[in-house]
């Protein structure tokens, strides 16, 4: 057994031994990532930031994680079509997701949003980086992502938030 599919069982062992902590795994899986994006734009709405900033803010973060999530994630699908786990293995599997797992497209969103934040304000960063680790954790133990899934998407999230906000502040030197 690969080292993958061994942190994957330790992680998916997890589920299956209480109604409450599964549903705890299943909300932070499901439900926290919404409340993320929520929780994001409040803390941005009634920051001391300027209007300029805070757009500046704004679309670095969302075209971080768009592009991030729904561009390079999908695009490696495309070629590289990895069953998920519950497919081919005995798992505790807790929520039902469609398409392949490789690479996770929410680590490649939540990291890059994450990163984006961190590049502006650092203590917001180490909170969003913080829900970003327990939203990709609870979806290896929910079943439906190895951790080379949460690996790759995170390697492809911090890398499109860092492209983009040198991008993007490169032109706005230039304006």
């Amino acid at each position: 057994m690969n080292l993958d599919l061994k942190i994957f069982y330790f992680l998916n062992n997890m589920a299956g031994k209480s109604d409450i902590i599964d549903n705890l795994i299943i909300f932070f899986a499901e439900y926290l990532p919404y409340l993320l994006i929520l929780f994001f734009l409040l803390l941005l709405i009634f920051s001391v930031y300027t209007k300029r900033e805070k757009n500046h803010i704004f679309f670095t973060v969302i075209i971080s994680a768009l592009v991030a999530r729904f561009g390079v994630a999908e695009i490696i699908r495309l070629f590289y079509k990895n069953p998920r786990p519950f497919l081919n293995h005995n798992v505790h599997q807790l929520i039902l997701v469609n398409g392949y797992s490789f690479p996770s497209g929410h680590s490649a969103f939540f990291f890059a949003m994450a990163t984006a934040i961190y590049f502006f304000n650092k203590k917001w960063g180490i909170g969003f980086f913080a829900a970003s680790i327990i939203i990709n954790l609870s979806r290896v133990i929910v079943g439906v992502h190895y951790p080379s899934d949460i690996f790759g998407g995170m390697v492809i999230g911090i890398m499109m938030a860092y492209l983009v906000f040198y991008f993007m502040n490169r032109k706005l030197r230039r304006t």
